[in-house]
């Protein structure tokens, strides 16, 4: 049936597959890529998610079988979704039965859901319902999930790589146990790539890989397994071709067809490129900023990473010269969390490019700064009676509230009163410049402050 994939064999024209503990996809032939034939088979061998594996955890009750759940995972890609489905199929006495989101219609889900339906009638195995980019499915598919999931029917293992809030209708996601998967961090992908170097099932130890090489592939990866076992294998095979038994960085660069960005991500040049890309920004040259955003994103960097620095700059370099700064840099923010790499380099373009050309003011920092300055300085007088809290017994007893003016009665809605302790009641923090949209604010802000203090 089309969209629909069940594991095992079939003993007869009415008996139901079962599973016969093949990998995800019976894929693991020697022909195979070499993403799909390393893929772990344990928990133990899963790289990275930690904080998914402990002892009595949901996931660990599922693959032991000690408790059936319905699952969603979310993660970025190459994080380990597909894998922990193909450990369920691996290590579990359900039947496994897979519904491609992108070929399989409503169809295609209520049959396979009846299949489940028939066996655990008949006193059979239970059934794993694996459905990859769960996001890619209409309502009206995701609503044909929902009777096997309330009725236990099926025990649904639902991946995406985008937030489930938006992308999965709300009965199903609160039927489902929500797991959250984490970028592979370099270390993960060492770890892999070096399983695959080694391992009979990868490349059985026929070719090494230099540190150059190694590193050059973790940048190129991106906290992505498998595409970082799809560069291996490729720069293993264009070794091989000439001859080589070392993978070089010159072997690598050739394979992928990447120029090796020398960059190291905990290193100087982390910290060189990010303050270049910093300064670029700040100093509006929206050419510079995206050289240094594109040498980023190339090496790796973590996107979340640029997309913070985006939004502190946001605030510290542009403030109220344009308001929508921020507004564009958070957005950006989310759409990397939303949609992630590489597509999400587009948003975090974008945002360099407006915050380059907004016009520039350091007038919000300058004011936190000095008014943190004082604070420390230990300049916290006492608050003024009038603007104490008056809602609690005995309070107006005490002189609280006595002669505050409420801003909404008085003309302009401005009332003429001190707010700040005696101590820096003449202070001077926000000093607003005259670029941008600032320049209206700063005209406002000295008419109020000029009512305000009664000047």
């Amino acid at each position: 049936m089309d969209g629909l994939f069940e594991m095992g064999t079939v003993s007869s024209s009415d008996e139901p597959a079962t599973r016969s503990g093949g990998s995800l996809a019976g894929s693991d032939h020697a022909s195979a890529p070499l993403a799909v034939r390393m893929r772990p088979r344990t928990l133990e061998e899963l790289a990275g998610q930690r904080h998914l594996l402990a002892p009595g955890s949901p996931l660990r009750r599922l693959v032991e079988g000690d408790q059936p759940m319905s699952l969603l995972l979310w993660g970025p890609p190459g994080s380990g979704k597909t894998t922990i489905a193909s450990i369920l199929s691996l290590q579990t006495d359900r039947r496994f039965v897979e519904v491609s989101a992108v070929a399989a219609g409503v169809k295609e889900v209520r049959a396979a859901i009846e299949g489940a339906r028939t066996v655990l009638a008949r006193g059979g195995q239970e059934t794993v319902l694996f459905v990859d980019e769960v996001h890619r499915f209409s309502k009206a598919q995701q609503d044909a999930l929902l009777p096997g999931v309330e009725n236990r029917w099926v025990t649904l293992v639902a991946a995406t790589t985008e937030n489930p809030f938006f992308s999965v209708i709300s009965p199903l996601l609160s039927r489902s146990l929500l797991l959250t998967l984490e970028p592979l961090t370099d270390d993960d992908v060492r770890g892999v790539i070096a399983g695959a170097l080694t391992d009979g099932r990868g490349l059985g130890g026929a070719v090494g890989l230099d540190e150059d090489a190694l590193d050059h592939l973790v940048r190129l990866a991106g906290g992505d397994a498998r595409r970082a076992l799809t560069y291996l294998e490729a720069a293993a095979g264009a070794a091989r071709s000439r001859g080589l038994d070392m993978v070089d960085v010159e072997t690598t660069e050739t394979a992928v067809d990447r120029a090796a960005v020398r960059y190291d991500r905990q290193g100087d040049q982390h910290y060189d490129v990010t303050s270049a890309f910093i300064k670029s920004v700040r100093g509006s040259d929206a050419d510079a900023a995206l050289h240094y955003l594109a040498r980023m994103v190339e090496a790796g960097e973590d996107p979340r990473f640029i997309a913070r620095r985006l939004v502190i700059l946001a605030s510290e370099d542009i403030g109220l010269a344009d308001p929508t700064a921020l507004t564009t840099a958070v957005a950006a923010a989310q759409a990397v969390q939303l949609i992630g790499m590489p597509e999400a380099r587009l948003n975090l373009a974008q945002a360099t490019i407006a915050l380059s050309l907004a016009p520039k003011s350091n007038a919000v920092i300058t004011a936190i700064d000095a008014a943190s300055a004082d604070v420390r300085a230990g300049k916290v007088g006492p608050v003024p009676a009038h603007l104490r809290d008056a809602h609690y017994g005995g309070s107006r007893t005490l002189g609280h509230g006595a002669g505050y003016r409420y801003s909404h009665d008085e003309p302009f809605g401005i009332a003429e009163q001190q707010y700040a302790p005696d101590v820096v009641a003449d202070a001077d923090y926000y000093r607003p410049t005259s670029l941008g949209a600032e320049g209206a604010l700063k005209e406002r802000w000295e008419r109020i402050r000029r009512r305000i203090r009664g000047t």
